[in-house]
């Protein structure tokens, strides 16, 4: 009885925050005023996650931008068409959206306009290969996600740490996990990075619908949010103020040269933390990996690199009683 009563619970846990990464999407059927083509409007949204003047901000070199409107019978292929280019950085509007069933390259099709003169129409996937929605934090995202830049960072990240492993083993360097300063904040910043990156990855995978209506309607409030989306954003504030904590404690625990050094890398394990459990989620590999992590980098920190004691004369943290390898004074 009691293995069965747990069993149910887990199973009323895990449905709920499946259902938690999902947006809700409204029910129109009882807005009795509601017209056909705004109901194909809100459809459209729903689907593919922009509409009617949705401004949209061009990052690729040009699209070109077909005058006439889209024909129910495609024109041949011989057939003259006037067109108009836009080009990088340009601020387009959504001004209509047309559904043509038998065009056998894309059936929906998107008129776009950068000012009075210059509009026209263009597949939606031509459109979207090129352009971003008109929002910082969006093409952040873009800019970020970016697969020869994540690698480009990985490997960085990597060769990095490989360096500065080798020169620790010639003369003391400090290194999280490894040789790492008196303070928490690097060690959580890694595991929180590496929590965020599986999340990232988790949503990607089972709930990619979530994931790009949140890139075409981005906010910084976890509040309001799906669930895991809303655990999402909190973990990246919570990097953020991670990140601030961390240099500004090993700055002020280590030299300038000495700290420059950690930070960096610490810079190159977070790269090779994101990389490998980003990618490493998408195969399921990812999840026990990050509790064999947590739990050895936890291990190191309270073993190696805690200092619950302070020296009574000059204030450095110290790891066990003793001597005090900075000023030589005796604690007790």
């Amino acid at each position: 009885m009691r293995k069965s009563s747990s069993v149910l619970i887990f199973l009323f846990v895990a449905v709920h925050l499946l259902a938690a990464c999902y947006y809700h999407k409204p029910d129109y059927s009882d807005e009795w005023d509601l017209t056909e083509r705004r109901k194909d409007s809100l459809d459209f949204e729903a689907t593919h996650h922009y509409t009617e003047n949705y401004n949209f901000l061009m990052v690729g070199d040009s699209l070109t931008l077909r005058d006439g409107r889209p024909q129910h019978n495609p024109l041949s292929p011989d057939a003259v068409v006037d067109s108009v280019k836009v080009f990088a950085d340009d601020r387009l509007v959504v001004a209509d959206i047309m559904i043509v069933p038998e065009d056998s390259v894309d059936s929906v099709w998107v008129k776009v306009a950068r000012d009075q003169s210059t509009m026209g129409w263009v597949h939606e996937k031509d459109l979207l290969r090129e352009v971003v929605p008109d929002d910082s934090i969006s093409l952040f995202i873009h800019v970020f996600s970016n697969v020869h830049l994540i690698y480009f960072l990985g490997v960085l990240g990597l060769l990095l740490v490989v360096y500065l492993v080798r020169r620790m083993r010639r003369k003391r360097f400090h290194i999280v996990h490894f040789d790492d300063v008196g303070s928490p904040y690097p060690t959580l910043l890694c595991l929180t990075l590496a929590g965020a990156a599986t999340l990232y990855a988790s949503m990607q995978k089972f709930v990619p619908d979530t994931w790009m209506e949140f890139y075409y309607h981005p906010t910084l409030n976890p509040f309001g949010l799906p669930f895991v989306l809303g655990l999402f954003v909190a973990a990246v504030w919570l990097i953020v103020l991670l990140a601030i904590a961390s240099v500004e404690d090993v700055c002020r625990q280590l030299p300038l040269h000495e700290a420059v050094l950690y930070l960096f890398a610490l810079l190159g394990v977070c790269a090779v933390c994101y990389l490998f459990f980003s990618l490493a989620t998408l195969y399921y590999v990812g999840y026990p990996c990050l509790l064999v992590y947590a739990g050895w980098a936890l291990r190191r920190y309270f073993l190696y690199a805690r200092c619950p004691y302070v020296c009574g004369r000059c204030g450095a943290k110290l790891h066990a009683k003793g001597r005090c390898p900075h000023c030589g004074a005796l604690n007790e």
